[in-house]
């Protein structure tokens, strides 16, 4: 897939802006705030409808203005497709396809397939496993677009077992003060219904079961990847083990190396485990009113010659770890959807060393569409520029870079 053409419209510093792609590698080229992240924040949107830097839409729209928009021209094997998001400071937002609104948002996901990679994503492996779940997801909706109502029909069991498990905190609370024979206390709560609590269970442990599985899936897939490259980027010297780990399945904190992982569990093993461990912690649940098992608990865990990644691993090591998890990203995006996906570079290389720049640079060479954020032009040869394109962008302003600039 190609991406000829974006028009960008009251959307963050641009105006009204067209840029036109005519080359396999675009580098975006200007000082700090000047636009460019904000041009692949765009194109992210018109793949996956979101934002990895704000929430919400009012904060992706020009001041004072009512309204923004992004249009994006894509070609792909066999068509050329139109896509268009609206945003609204008040209001939703509408997306459309060759010109016709979508009553579903689900329709437009990755249509435009894309692999964003900047310096923020160190967070994979340093972060908390929220970034390595919400990174798994965002993956997940790339190779099926479905994923994306799995994984909301999952939240909306999620948030309302919480709030009967905070009546049942309140509830607990009330009791506490009564038999303690403070005055103030709430004698009106009632304990919540068992059979409610359980009806409840039973949704969260069909809806979660469901990614639980499609994330074991995706892990399977991409583990054998990541290990590839890992070894060619580390020069053979370094072993990546990638193994998920789903909550239901594992303690809190599990970082014993030497545990088996429990892969390829038929939905119904899951199920089994998924109750059991609701029961384990019933208690505990009640108590701190909130859900402790599910997949919004999950982690993957990332090792380098068995040790932790994340609490052992230099920051070389860390570095060639996410470079290899983004190119394995690539590569399984191609293999699934059968196109190479875009690859949004947000001045990465500046985070990267020698080394680990020709590796990336290499292994993209004119295979995948890619727009590269930088500030200067001095890590680039002179033999992989030839068939690259480069903007300026200044100000919210993009025009072809010249020697006088």
């Amino acid at each position: 897939m190609f991406l000829n053409a974006l028009h960008l419209q009251c959307f963050r510093n641009y105006t009204d802006q067209r840029v036109v792609f005519d080359a396999p590698k675009t580098i975006l080229l200007g000082d700090n705030a000047q636009g460019k992240t904000n041009l692949l924040e765009a194109v992210e949107l018109l793949s996956t409808l979101k934002s990895h830097r704000v929430s919400r839409d009012r904060d992706l729209i020009l001041s004072d203005k009512p309204k923004g928009q992004i249009t994006g021209h894509l070609s792909r094997h066999l068509s050329a497709v139109d896509l268009a998001i609206i945003l609204r400071h008040q209001g939703r937002r509408t997306v459309s396809v060759n010109g016709e609104s979508l009553k579903r948002h689900l329709d437009f996901l990755s249509i435009l397939n894309v692999v964003p990679f900047s310096s923020l994503d160190l967070e994979l492996i340093r972060g908390s496993p929220e970034n390595r779940r919400n990174w798994l997801d965002r993956l997940l909706t790339q190779l099926e677009p479905f994923y994306a109502h799995i994984l909301q029909q999952y939240h909306q069991v999620l948030r309302q077992r919480n709030a009967l498990l905070k009546k049942a905190r309140a509830t607990l609370s009330a009791t506490a003060v009564s038999n303690q024979g403070f005055e103030g206390g709430d004698k009106t709560s009632d304990p919540i219904s068992p059979s409610e609590l359980a009806l409840w269970d039973a949704q969260l442990v069909a809806t979660g079961t469901r990614v639980i599985r499609r994330r074991e899936r995706v892990v399977e897939r991409l583990a054998p990847l990541a290990q590839t490259w890992h070894r060619a980027i580390s020069g053979h010297t370094e072993h990546l083990e990638m193994t998920y780990q789903p909550n239901v399945l594992f303690s809190p904190g599990h970082l014993d190396s030497s545990a088996e992982p429990r892969s390829g569990l038929a939905a119904e093993q899951i199920q089994q485990a998924f109750l059991e461990k609701i029961k384990t912690r019933a208690v505990a649940e009640q108590f701190q009113g909130t859900t402790l098992v599910g997949p919004h608990r999950d982690d993957i865990d990332l090792r380098i010659n068995q040790d932790s990644a994340r609490q052992y691993g230099s920051s070389g090591q860390q570095r060639t770890l996410v470079l290899a998890l983004k190119l394995a990203e690539l590569q399984l995006i191609e293999e699934v959807v059968g196109e190479p996906p875009l690859l949004l570079l947000d001045d990465v290389l500046a985070e990267l060393d020698l080394n680990r720049q020709n590796q990336l640079l290499d292994a993209i060479q004119d295979r995948f569409q890619t727009l590269i954020t930088t500030t200067h032009l001095g890590a680039f040869d002179a033999q992989w520029l030839e068939h690259t394109q480069i903007l300026s962008v200044k100000a919210g302003e993009v025009s072809y870079f010249s020697q006088s600039d």
